[in-house]
C-alpha cells in the first residue's frame, strides 16, 4: 500500500510546472504584472480617456475644436501626445490632431474655465510588453542553452543530476539457459535469484544475502548477459548503467546521479542495479597520491559507498557490477558489506565452448556435416563473444554463396578470419616470395608435428591474411591447458625457430619474415628465467614481478635485479636460442624430403590440412626407415578425440534427461 501511495505522490509531483521551472517562473511573472495593471491602473486620466470609447465620436478640425471651447460647448478636454479628445455638454465626443506650433489652447481652456487632463495614447498591454520583451528574449536564450546542456549532460542546468536518461530500465527476458559455458558463475548467482523471488525465506532464518556481486573476467565472456539472466530468472526490474555515465565536468553531478539511481531502484524493489565498467568510477583513491583529492570521480565513489551502506540486507535490492580491471578498484568498494562476492566469469573450456556454440546455432540453419567438437577444439582461448561472431561470420559467408545451410567449411573459414584475419586474395606475391613463405610455413609445420609437447597442426596456408601475414600455420592444442611444463615451452621455441631455419636450409638466405617468431621465442625464454625459475641463471629467484590483467598487454612489470644479473640473463637467452636453433637445423636436414613434398603440395593447393601434413611426414619416415615421431602423437590425438566425443554425448544425454524431468 505504501508503494502505491509513493507512486501516486511521485506522479502528482511529476507535472509540467515541476519539470519546467523556467517556464513556470515566466508565466508567474506575467500573471502578477497583469494583475497589478488591472487592479492599480494608470489613474483617472487613463480611465476618463477610456470611458470615451463607448460614446459617439466625431472627427473635427483643430480650429473647430477651439471654436467649441470658445463657445463653452465642451465640458472636458483630454490632451494626448498626438490627439485631443473633447466631451461636449450633451455627451458627444470630438477628436482632432494636435497642431504642434499652437500653444494657446491651454490658455484658452484656462480662460474659459474648462477642465482638461492628459492621457496616454499607448495601450497599457503594449506598453508592458515593450519593457517585458527584452527579459523574455533573455529567458528564451537561457532555456535554449539549458536544453543543449541537458542533452549532453542528462540533466540540464537546474536538473543536471537527473539520471533517468542515463539508466536503461527494463525487465529482461534472458534466462540462464541463454548463458552457456559459465556454469560455476551461474551457480554463484543462483541464490541471488532465490532471494529476489522469496526474500522472506532468507529474512526469517536470519541469513544475509550479499548486497553486491562483482563480475570479473576478460572482455566478451558474458558478464552483462549473466547479469541480465539473473534479472530475467528473478522477474524483477533491471536498472543498467555504465560507470562512465556518472562522470561529468561539474563536481557533484555524479553523486546526484548515484542518489537518483538508488531512489529509482528502491521505488521498484525488488530490483537489480547493474553498473557496467565500474572501474570508471571505482578506481582506488590511493592512486591519486598522498595529497588525496576532491575530484568528480572521488565524490561519485564516496556517494556510491554511502548508498551501498544505506539499505539493509533485508532490502530486496541487489547491486551487480562488471569489470575487467579488478586490480584497480578501491579497497573500500570490495570490502564485505558492499561487494561481498567476486564471481569470475572466465573464458570457456572445451565443453563450455561446445555449449556456447550450440546456443548461438539455435537460430542458424546448420548442415548435417557440421562437427561442433572440431570447431570448439580450434577455438581454444576464445571468449563467448568471439564464438558468437564466428557463427555469425559463417552464416554471412553461407548467405554470400547463396547456400541454404551453413557448412563445416564456412565455420572453418570464419575461425581463420577470427584468428589470422581476412584472406587477401587480391594480394599477388611474386614467385620468389611465395617460395620463401612456403618453406617458412612448412618448417613451422614439421617442427610442430615432430616435437614432443608442441601444438599439432590444423592447417597450413600460403594465402596472405590480415595486415602483414603472407602465410600462416594454424595450430590447435590437443586439450585445454592451464599451465605449461618446461619441455612444452622449449617445444614452442623450436616451432617458432622452424620457419627461419627452413629458409636457411632450403633457400640459403634468411628474410625478414621471422621477425615476430624471434620476438616471441625471446619472450618465452626470458619469462622462463625471470618469472618461472626454469634456469640456473637466477635459480628460484623471481627477477620481475608482473601484475596480470584481464585486458592483456597491460601488465606492469617492476625490474628487481642488477645489471650483472641482466648480463647473465642476456647471455643465457642468446646461447639458448643458438642451441635450440642448431637442433632445429638438424631436424630439418633429416626431414628434407618431407619439407619438399609439403612445399610442392602447398604450391598446388595453397592450403593443406593437418592430416595431409601428418601423412606426408609419416610416409617419408616409412620410406626412409626412420623411427616415427608423429605416429605416437596421432594415436594420442585419436584417443583424445574419442574421449571428447564420448564426453559430449554423455553431457547431451544428461541435458535431455534433465529437460524431460522438468517437463
Amino acid at each position: 500500500m505504501s508503494d502505491k501511495n509513493s507512486n501516486n505522490n511521485d506522479n502528482k509531483n511529476n507535472n509540467f510546472f515541476n519539470n519546467n521551472p523556467l517556464i513556470t517562473f515566466a508565466i508567474f511573472s506575467v500573471v502578477i504584472i497583469l494583475l497589478f495593471k488591472v487592479l492599480v491602473g494608470e489613474g483617472t486620466d487613463l480611465d476618463s480617456a477610456n470611458n470615451t470609447v463607448n460614446r459617439k465620436t466625431k472627427q473635427v478640425s483643430y480650429s473647430e475644436l477651439k471654436s467649441l471651447v470658445e463657445s463653452k460647448t465642451v465640458s472636458k478636454v483630454s490632451i494626448g501626445q498626438s490627439y485631443i479628445k473633447a466631451v461636449s455638454t450633451d455627451g458627444s465626443v470630438y477628436t482632432t490632431r494636435i497642431v504642434r506650433g499652437d500653444t494657446n489652447l491651454v490658455e484658452l481652456l484656462d480662460k474659459q474655465g474648462i477642465e482638461y487632463t492628459g492621457f496616454s495614447e499607448t495601450n497599457w498591454f503594449t506598453e508592458m510588453f515593450g519593457w517585458l520583451f527584452p527579459f523574455l528574449i533573455i529567458i528564451a536564450i537561457w532555456m535554449f542553452f539549458a536544453g543543449r546542456m541537458q542533452k549532453s549532460m542528462g540533466g540540464g542546468i537546474l536538473g543536471m543530476g537527473n539520471s533517468k536518461k542515463m539508466v536503461n530500465s527494463e525487465k529482461p527476458n534472458t534466462k540462464f539457459d541463454d548463458v552457456a559455458g559459465v556454469e560455476e558463475a551461474k551457480e554463484e548467482v543462483q541464490e541471488i535469484v532465490d532471494f529476489l523471488k522469496y526474500p522472506a525465506r532468507y529474512v526469517e532464518i536470519g541469513a544475509k544475502i550479499p548486497k553486491g556481486v562483482l563480475l570479473v573476467g576478460s572482455p566478451g565472456t558474458g558478464k552483462t548477459l549473466l547479469a541480465k539472466a539473473v534479472a530475467g530468472e528473478a522477474d524483477v526490474p533491471f536498472f543498467s548503467v555504465s560507470g562512465s555515465s556518472f562522470i561529468e565536468m561539474f563536481v557533484g553531478v555524479g553523486a546526484a546521479r548515484v542518489r537518483d539511481l538508488f531512489e529509482q531502484a528502491k521505488k521498484d524493489a525488488p530490483s537489480i542495479i547493474f553498473i557496467d565498467e565500474i572501474d570508471a568510477i571505482g578506481k582506488s583513491r590511493a592512486a591519486g597520491g598522498m595529497m588525496g583529492g576532491n575530484d568528480e570521480r572521488e565524490q561519485t565513489l564516496n556517494q556510491l559507498l554511502a548508498e551501498m551502506d544505506g539499505f539493509g540486507t533485508d532490502t530486496p535490492i541487489i547491486i551487480l557490477a562488471a569489470t575487467n580491471r579488478p586490480e584497480v578498484l578501491d579497497a573500500a568498494l570490495l570490502r564485505p558489506g558492499r561487494f561481498d562476492r567476486q564471481v569470475l566469469v572466465d573464458k570457456p573450456d572445451f565443453q563450455g565452448r561446445i555449449k556456447i556454440l550450440k546456443v548461438h546455432m539455435k537460430n542458424v540453419k546448420m548442415d548435417d556435416d557440421v562437427e561442433i567438437e572440431e570447431i570448439a577444439r580450434l577455438t581454444a582461448g576464445l571468449a563467448g563473444a568471439d564464438l558468437a561472431n564466428i557463427i555469425n561470420e559463417a552464416a554471412l559467408l553461407a548467405g554470400r554463396k547463396s547456400q541454404k545451410t551453413v557448412k563445416q567449411k564456412d565455420l572453418f573459414e570464419s575461425v581463420e578470419r577470427a584468428i589470422a584475419g581476412l584472406a587477401k586474395k587480391s594480394r599477388r606475391i611474386n614467385p620468389k616470395e611465395k617460395k620463401i613463405v612456403a618453406y617458412h610455413e612448412s618448417g613451422h609445420a614439421l617442427l610442430a608435428e615432430t616435437t614432443e609437447g608442441a601444438k599439432k597442426v590444423s592447417k597450413v596456408s600460403i594465402v596472405p591474411r590480415g595486415l602483414a601475414a603472407l602465410g600462416y600455420t594454424l595450430n590447435k592444442p590437443e586439450e585445454d591447458k592451464f599451465m605449461m611444463q618446461k619441455h612444452e615451452l622449449w617445444a614452442e621455441v623450436d616451432v617458432l625457430l622452424g620457419g627461419r631455419a627452413a629458409e636457411q636450409v632450403f633457400i640459403g638466405e634468411i628474410s625478414t619474415g621471422a621477425g615476430n617468431d624471434l620476438e616471441r621465442a625471446t619472450d618465452i625464454i626470458k619469462s622462463m628465467v625471470q618469472t618461472y625459475g626454469m634456469s640456473d641463471v637466477a635459480g628460484l629467484m623471481v627477477l620481475e614481478k608482473s601484475r596480470q590483467s584481464f585486458l592483456g598487454g597491460g601488465q606492469q612489470a617492476t625490474r628487481e635485479y642488477s645489471d650483472k644479473m641482466a648480463e647473465k640473463m642476456d647471455e643465457f637467452i642468446k646461447s639458448s636460442l643458438a642451441e635450440r636453433y642448431e637442433s632445429v637445423l638438424a631436424r630439418l636436414e633429416d626431414y628434407k624430403g618431407a619439407i619438399e613434398n609439403m612445399v610442392a603440395l602447398l604450391y598446388e593447393k595453397e592450403n593443406i590440412t593437418g592430416e595431409e601434413v601428418r601423412d606426408i611426414i609419416i610416409n617419408f619416415e616409412k620410406d626412409n626407415n626412420m623411427e616415427s615421431k608423429v605416429a605416437a602423437s596421432v594415436d594420442d590425438i585419436e584417443a583424445e578425440l574419442k574421449e571428447d566425443a564420448a564426453m559430449s554425448k554423455k553431457d547431451s544425454k544428461i541435458e535431455e534427461s534433465e529437460s524431460k524431468d522438468e517437463q
